[in-house]
């Protein structure tokens, strides 16, 4: 099935995942009147990313490791967990003085925004939430056997049926868990980078938000990464060019984005608060 069909509201258990993926993950955002789609800053930003994967990849493959390839698969994943909460902090910050900032109007305005916030921070919990389900069913702390076999021998009475009941349940409930622990790790970190690269969907409250809070985000992750200790084995010209590409561009690209977006259009933080 075609996404174009998927968005034009097929039926279907697929499409209801799908939907309630866009929508959890930011991918579907109302219409705002202060929602301007500037197809020039999409491509700048996706150019961005893109160029910042293949640095990262060129990085990894000329070099050697400091450390072991778990290691560094752990460091990465231990980079985007401190992304998400830097951008966490920093979103709830800057969307709450963003608020009492406006004028009464605005403020009731923008309030009515936070659905979309709120959505993708609800969508990030409910990975590890789920994760930790899993975890905490394997190792047999929320149904053990004992609760098992009382619950089976109240209804069957003691004996060979209610063990086997037992071992059944038991049984698919570890397939089961399994399988949600696999799905929810991989859930977790895809849910990661759409909430880091959305910013939280603080788009929806105001266009202006995200070129705000992107700085924020990439110059905390360089600061970690200066104390944490270089990936590679690179001479020290590499890995500063490397570390401080990203924040720079970045921020570059975030001046321009807030330039253009007055020039352009008009929107300014100083209309947007109704000052």
């Amino acid at each position: 099935m075609s996404r174009t069909g998927l968005r034009r509201g097929s039926a279907g258990p697929i499409a209801a995942v799908y939907a309630a993926l866009r929508v959890g993950l930011g991918s579907v955002r109302p219409e705002l009147d202060e929602r301007t789609h500037d197809a020039v800053i999409a491509r700048m930003q996706l150019g961005r990313t893109l160029l910042g994967m293949a640095a990262a990849a060129w990085l990894v493959l000329a070099y050697p490791l400091s450390d072991g390839r778990e290691e560094f698969i752990l460091g990465k994943l231990l980079e985007i967990a401190i992304s998400c909460g830097v951008l966490l902090v920093g979103s709830t910050v800057g969307i709450t003085a963003f608020l009492l900032a406006g004028t009464q109007d605005r403020r009731r305005h923008f309030t009515r925004r936070l659905l979309g916030p709120l959505k993708s921070m609800l969508a990030l919990a409910a990975g590890p939430a789920v994760f930790w389900l899993s975890v905490t069913t394997l190792k047999g702390d929320l149904v053990g056997e004992p609760e098992l076999v009382a619950f089976f021998s109240s209804i069957t009475g003691p004996g060979i049926i209610c063990s086997l009941l037992s071992l059944l349940v038991l049984v698919l409930g570890a397939l089961v868990a399994v399988v949600l622990l696999i799905v929810s790790s991989l859930y977790t970190i895809v849910a990661a980078y759409s909430c880091v690269s959305s910013c939280f969907r603080a788009a929806e409250v105001h266009q202006l938000l995200p070129a705000l809070l992107s700085p924020l985000l990439v110059w905390s992750l360089f600061v970690f990464q200066v104390f944490d200790g270089p990936d590679v084995a690179a001479p020290w010209e590499v890995l500063y060019a490397f570390l401080l590409g990203g924040p720079l561009t970045v921020t570059a690209l975030s001046v321009w984005e807030v330039r253009r977006l007055r020039s352009r259009y008009g929107i300014t933080l100083r209309t947007a608060l109704g000052r």
